[in-house]
């Protein structure tokens, strides 16, 4: 049986993994990256990308790769799914970059990876491995124990659970399960030219109604166009084996106005995904094992800050850890800054969704006339998410680090 000693050790290779396993080979420390995968690459199509994830993108060292493929879009707009009437409209211009620093950006999801793929590739600190599934970890107290599947074990004085919703790292701190939403999402990205509900097709485009959205933006420097249906299943419900099927899209989409309907049906061929999160945690952090991104806080996708919140998460580790590892008594400071942060997203996701699904028509009315009450540069709801939150909570740790050098 053959066995390897590492520094630390990031189990899972998306986005979060790679991410935080730059910034800690940044600081300093040796990072080994275990990925079930025979390769390296992201489920799903496009990702929105907020300026507080761009901004961790440039601290990370990768920014002018992202900025190749990225699309810059000038609006976010939200449209009535039934009517087609435009409900409001957000600047995602000039304004925006000037107010939060860093632009609004959307791009495929592996143009997000790849970048951060080749940044750890070509970093000495840290090696890529393939083909490796977790069967055990144990905690040997000043040190953690892996053991894969094919008999190979690992040793780290600290492991990252990256490994996403199904995390195998989490279970040393919860058995909890997935909770389903009730919501299917049929996700692809296809040639701009195929037909879309969405008149300009550079901007990000929302068409919400009763138990439905679509969302639309373009990825792969403006050549590809995502495009997300979300429905809530209803035929499940009703104990329908074929629930959540391209069948059940179509149905639930046959109210809504004409350029969504054929938006829908021209893609329900993409991929389906049910949509869960779970119930935040109080802690991230048990013995030498630490969670970030899905392991940590799976959240649902409508403030769109899974992803960003992982890039989040990776800097703030490298930050509180200091360069070394032997003395792990500073994750009690990672817990402090993520845990709060994360659980905000994770609880206003579900009620942010549930708004744009509302099925009541009091409430659908009034929901409309605030939108459409709001200014284009108006952005009050979204400041907290897009503010600088890494500095204003890293400045202290920082500040109290450099008086113990």
């Amino acid at each position: 049986m053959s066995r390897t000693d590492h520094e630390i050790i990031v189990v899972g290779g998306g986005i979060g993994g790679l991410g935080t396993a730059l910034a800690l080979a940044q600081s300093g420390i040796a990072v080994h990256i275990l990925e079930r995968a025979p390769q390296f690459s992201e489920v799903g199509a496009g990702l929105q990308v907020g300026a507080n994830a761009v901004r961790a993108l440039d601290r990370l060292g990768v920014l002018d790769e992202i900025y190749a493929t990225a699309v810059f879009p000038e609006r976010g707009v939200i449209s009535d799914a039934l009517t087609g009437q435009v409900l409001t409209t957000l600047d995602l211009g000039p304004s925006f970059t000037e107010r939060f620093g860093y632009p609004y950006i959307v791009l495929h999801r592996n143009d997000v990876l790849t970048p951060l793929l080749e940044a750890c590739r070509a970093h000495p600190h840290v090696t890529l491995e393939n083909n490796r599934t977790i069967s055990e970890i144990t905690d040997e107290g000043d040190r953690m124990r892996i053991r894969c599947e094919d008999g190979h074990e690992l040793t780290a004085k600290l492991v990252v659970g990256a490994d996403g919703l199904n995390s195998k790292v989490r279970r040393l701190i919860s058995t909890d399960e997935p909770v389903f939403s009730g919501y299917i999402a049929f996700r692809g990205a296809t040639p701009i030219d195929k037909g879309t509900a969405d008149a300009d097709a550079s901007d990000v485009h929302l068409w919400i109604g009763p138990n439905v959205h679509l969302m639309q933006y373009p990825v792969r420097s403006g050549t590809m166009y995502n495009q997300v249906a979300v429905f809530r299943t209803v035929w499940k419900d009703e104990g329908r084996p074929d629930w959540g099927t391209s069948e059940e899209l179509i149905e639930r989409f046959s109210a809504t106005c004409e350029p969504v309907r054929s938006t829908v049906a021209a893609h329900a061929d993409a991929t389906a995904y049910p949509n869960f999160d779970k119930e935040p945690l109080r802690t991230f952090v048990v013995g030498r094992a630490v969670l970030i991104g899905d392991a940590a806080h799976p959240m649902l996708q409508y403030l769109g800050q899974g992803a960003c919140q992982a890039l989040e998460d990776g800097l703030t580790l490298a930050a509180v850890l200091d360069g070394q590892v032997d003395d792990v008594s500073g994750l009690a400071r990672y817990d402090a800054l993520r845990v709060p942060r994360t659980t905000r997203c994770q609880r206003a996701a579900r009620p942010w969704g549930e708004s744009w699904h509302a099925t009541d028509p009091i409430l659908r009315a009034y929901r409309d006339r605030y939108l459409r009450l709001r200014r284009p540069d108006d952005y009050n709801e979204v400041a907290w998410l897009y503010d600088d939150a890494l500095d204003d909570l890293l400045g202290p740790v920082r500040r109290e680090l450099e008086t113990r050098r």
